[in-house]
């Protein structure tokens, strides 16, 4: 079986990409992952201009999630629908990174196939679905199914040039869901156990496929802020940073705590992923992060790109509740629906930073 990459590897891979400037991407006509890839609402049109608007603005990759659910009743559709994106991607001269499984069904429901419900008015990512889903997380026998999924995607794209990362497990044991008023974090023990053993598997199948991209399991729970606190501690986390061959984060904080990650995650010596982040009134902004992660050679993924079906502009209900401007100051996202920014000089900043590239400290 493949090892993971050693520290020289992985630095040395990196070296060669460039400055990469991204973002987490969604169509504005899809309400969650399932909707995206599906037959009947995969909607290219709508693909083909919005990274149109964030190539000019000066983006260069982006990071996006599969369904178990779609692969595992339309597999050749859904394979073939992946091509199509990379197709459209690459020509606007994104690399991208594939997210096999992800743990954050904020809607409460299990995945579902066909039509699905229409956001919820006013509601953060009101319909977002996991993948497989906890239930099938939580019940070893449908492993087998998964291993196939996981193994049969990296295969069809393990040489594809177009593929810049394998993100194998999107935040495991999340089990936040945005209720009326609040978030409520249900701390699953069950999922969490699952979920641990479920990515240790992931990195084990991915590794014998012996694809040329990396692989990385971000590490993102952040509780509540403290003096002289460690970040992501959880075991789920410590693993993930143990196994992937580049480190990811994710980190929806202020600037100057945002500095103290960096601080710490730089010993591991490894290149750093930062594929969440973007969250404006909790303090992390562009005008403020992006250029930190530029000099320190982090490669950004902002939450979102254009104002859409999951609602991503209106902020997580508990900061709604103590936010007097919430409804003037987007949480996410970064384009209206016609393409124009919510803020001019977030975009000239992402365009001079891409343009200036790898900083010159860290090349």
């Amino acid at each position: 079986m493949k090892q993971q990459w050693t520290q020289q590897q992985a630095n040395a891979w990196y070296q060669q990409q460039g400055w990469l400037c991204g973002f987490n991407y969604l169509p504005s006509t899809a309400v969650n992952w399932t909707d995206i890839w599906q037959k009947d609402t995969f909607d290219a049109p709508t693909i083909e201009r919005e990274l149109g608007w964030a190539a000019d603005a000066g983006y260069n990759s982006l990071r996006i999630n599969l369904p178990f659910i779609v692969w595992e009743h339309d597999r050749d559709g859904l394979v073939e629908r992946i091509h199509q994106f990379l197709r459209i991607a690459d020509g606007h001269g994104f690399r991208t990174m594939l997210t096999l499984m992800d743990d954050c069904g904020f809607s409460g429901d299990e995945p579902y196939l066909g039509p699905q419900k229409a956001p919820v008015p006013g509601k953060h990512n009101s319909q977002a679905a996991a993948s497989p889903g906890r239930a099938k997380v939580c019940d070893r026998d449908e492993w087998p199914q998964i291993e196939r999924y996981v193994r049969d995607i990296v295969r069809e794209f393990r040489s594809d040039k177009r593929v810049l990362l394998w993100d194998l497990y999107n935040e495991p044991g999340n089990r936040g869901i945005f209720a009326t008023g609040t978030v409520e974090v249900q701390y699953d023990e069950k999922l969490e156990t699952f979920a641990h053993d479920l990515m240790r598997k992931a990195f084990e199948w991915v590794r014998e496929e012996d694809p040329e991209q990396p692989l990385t399991v971000c590490a993102w729970r952040l509780p509540q802020e403290e003096e002289g606190e460690t970040f992501y501690q959880h075991p789920l986390d410590q693993t993930a940073l143990e196994l992937s061959d580049v480190v990811s984060f994710h980190a929806y904080t202020n600037t100057a705590r945002m500095v103290a990650i960096i601080h710490q995650l730089e010993q591991l010596g490894r290149p750093m992923f930062c594929t969440e982040w973007l969250a404006r009134h909790v303090g992390s902004t562009i005008e403020e992060q992006l250029p930190l992660m530029h000099a320190t050679n982090v490669a950004p993924y902002q939450w979102g790109l254009v104002r859409g079906k999951t609602q991503t502009w209106l902020p997580w209900p508990v900061v709604m509740t103590h936010s007097p401007d919430y409804c003037r100051l987007w949480f996410h996202d970064v384009f209206e629906e016609n393409g124009i920014p919510f803020s001019q000089a977030e975009m000239r900043l992402v365009r001079k930073l891409s343009k200036i590239g790898l900083h010159p400290a860290r090349s």
